[in-house]
């Protein structure tokens, strides 16, 4: 398969990128230097030029925080150029990746969410992300969109980095204790998309390191992996840290549509973890600053 992957410059984008091409699939990366896919006329332009049989759509506006301000900049990124994308891929018949969230989901169920339970965001990026599933759920060609959570890898910004940051500032860190989801590392989650995409699976999945924790049992593993103190991580609510964007309490994603596939489970988020703080203690000095 030719590949045309969207926000390459990303963790996740990255990452793609680096496991389409070691599978064997010509693989090429855009982002914001090669076209605003908000402009109708960049997604026909990009199909055109790189003639992909698939798409894998991981460009995002992903400041949860920041999208609450800046409503109609994430509207256009995460609505609009989804939107765009669809249709020209509608118009060449090429299959299309789409990579969304667990704030689809409202956060109040116990147990978390299944592919098929209603979308019902709480915040404002939930809202966009929800809007680009619209536009692909509906398309002829062969589609997929794919959920994922808790996000970390090969990048600028992730909660792993901020922690090891935080513990080198500071004598204590408080992290809140009352939200529950999946840490998801970059590298696994695209290796789980080249794997959908070759099996030609159709619909929405959900795709997360298996196991839940709280992001305050998150930050206590990295420390603790990372040779720290895992008491100097104090636990807080939701209440004690507020933010412009409401937070779902609960961010667990089933993947049930994975197993009935036959598609094998990623490994438990410790291993993974321990993996990327490995190649951080590595590599950190020439990571991308």
């Amino acid at each position: 398969m030719r590949i045309l992957v969207t926000g390459v410059r990303g963790q996740l984008g990255r990452a793609c990128r680096d496991a389409f091409s070691s599978a064997g699939h010509p693989t090429a990366g855009v982002d914001l230097p090669e076209g605003d896919l908000a402009e109708p006329d960049t997604a026909p332009r990009l199909i055109a030029e790189y003639r992909p049989d698939r798409v894998v759509h991981c460009a995002a506006y992903t400041a949860v925080d920041r999208a609450e301000e800046e409503r109609d900049l994430a509207l256009a990124a995460n609505t609009t150029a989804t939107e765009n994308l669809a249709a020209a891929c509608a118009e060449t018949g090429c299959a299309i990746t789409y990579l969304s969230t667990d704030y689809v989901f409202p956060g109040s169920a116990a147990d978390g969410y299944g592919e098929a339970d209603p979308r019902r965001p709480v915040n404002w990026y939930g809202e966009t992300k929800a809007g680009g599933e619209v536009a692909v759920e509906v398309l002829s060609v062969p589609w997929q969109i794919v959920r994922t959570s808790w996000l970390f890898g090969h990048g600028p910004v992730n909660f792993v980095r901020t922690i090891r940051r935080l513990l080198a500032e500071r004598p204590t860190v408080a992290v809140v204790d009352d939200q529950r989801g999946c840490p998801t590392y970059a590298p696994d989650l695209a290796g789980l998309l080249v794997r959908l995409a070759e099996a030609g699976a159709r619909g929405v999945f959900h795709g997360t390191n298996a196991g839940v924790c709280t992001w305050f049992a998150f930050a206590r593993e990295i420390a603790r992996l990372g040779g720290a103190d895992p008491e100097r991580i104090c636990p807080c609510t939701t209440r004690d840290y507020p933010t412009p964007a409401r937070r779902p309490a609960c961010s667990i994603l089933r993947d049930t549509r994975l197993a009935a596939l036959g598609v094998g489970r990623l490994r438990d988020w410790r291993q993974a973890l321990a993996e990327y703080l490995d190649w951080l203690d590595r590599n950190e000095e020439t990571a991308i600053p």
